[in-house]
């Protein structure tokens, strides 16, 4: 290898570089004809087919992921395949947004024909504006890129960048036109440590049965005791009209014998700390490790409208795959 690994670093802070220009330009691609294709997706009563053939085809499949789980329904469909069989994909209804760099490749010359013959609209989304798919398609979003991040100029790099992000654009502003919710999202989610962030609840955590509590009059060592029986790492303290008036940690025990005080002169209530920090027991369990990493801490209270519920630990939370 007759290149120096400074030489490697510079080459590919000039392929980033080169790169994020061609991003930078794509602002000029966002006209009335991106508008225009947006109202089109959104308005139909079918759905969005994408294709395209080589690396802009590897695109269309990913365009296609996103556009599925932030509720636009879409089908990927490759080109190559499209005109020797897979044109059965194609429903009365569909919308055909076709990506390619030169709009000139034989497959879309084609392919192009035969939608237009079917009665579907096509979206267009390519460099080259005096093609043959940008003069064929019904509408046409130009992403001019001048160059590839390829030396040779060959290898589709800046091209397909620009592709995926125009793709997410119209994903997100479609997301934004259907007014498209965190809960929409986990819908379409439920699986890994993404769909637990968004639809477990603290309540599928307690265990209701385990909720720790003493007197603000309790003894350290009957505190220390019902800590340690709970296996919560904390406790806690109501007061005598039933509210909640703190909470003591395990940490709490420490500290005060690290004083060196002596427990038996104290209660619940000399030790505690006052206002925990609570979570109502519909929240996202997320939010509750949030508050847990926020002011580091362990434990959070759960309310049930108000009332004490609960513990909620970081352990049952780390325990399910959330974070």
């Amino acid at each position: 290898m007759n290149i120096t690994r400074t030489e490697l670093k510079d080459i590919a802070k000039r392929v980033v570089d080169k790169e994020a220009e061609v991003i930078a330009r794509l602002k000029a691609s966002i006209d009335d004809s991106f508008v225009d294709a947006l109202e089109l997706i959104y308005n139909s009563r079918g759905r969005l087919i994408v294709t395209g053939i080589g690396k802009s085809a590897i695109i269309a499949s990913k365009i296609v992921a996103t556009l599925n789980s932030t509720g636009t329904p879409s089908v990927f469909m490759h080109a190559a395949d499209a005109i020797h069989g897979d044109l059965g994909i194609i429903q009365k209804e569909d919308i055909v947004l076709c990506l390619s760099k030169s709009g000139d490749t034989s497959e879309i010359k084609v392919l192009v024909p035969w939608i237009r013959n079917m009665g579907n609209t096509i979206i267009g989304l390519v460099s080259n504006p005096d093609s043959f798919l940008a003069r064929q398609a019904d509408i046409t979003i130009c992403a001019t890129v001048d160059s590839e991040a390829c030396p040779n100029n060959l290898a589709p790099t800046s091209s397909t960048t620009s592709q995926l992000v125009i793709g997410d654009a119209l994903a997100v502003c479609l997301l934004n036109m259907r007014g498209f919710t965190a809960e929409d999202f986990a819908r379409f989610h439920p699986g890994g440590s993404l769909g637990k962030k968004l639809y477990t609840k603290v309540d599928e955590l307690i265990d209701r049965d385990v909720n720790p509590q003493v007197s603000e009059e309790e003894t350290i060592q009957n505190t220390i005791i019902n800590i340690s029986a709970n296996r919560l790492g904390a406790t806690v303290v109501i007061d005598k009209q039933g509210e909640i008036a703190g909470i003591i940690t395990d940490g709490d025990v420490r500290r005060m014998l690290e004083k060196g005080v002596d427990l038996k002169l104290l209660s619940a209530a000399d030790i505690m700390s006052k206002n925990p920090k609570t979570v109502e027991i519909g929240e996202l369990a997320v939010n509750a490790f949030n508050i847990m990493e926020k002011n580091k801490i362990t434990s959070v209270v759960v309310l049930d409208n108000g009332k004490y519920a609960g513990l909620v630990h970081i352990h049952d939370i780390i325990r399910e795959g959330i974070v």
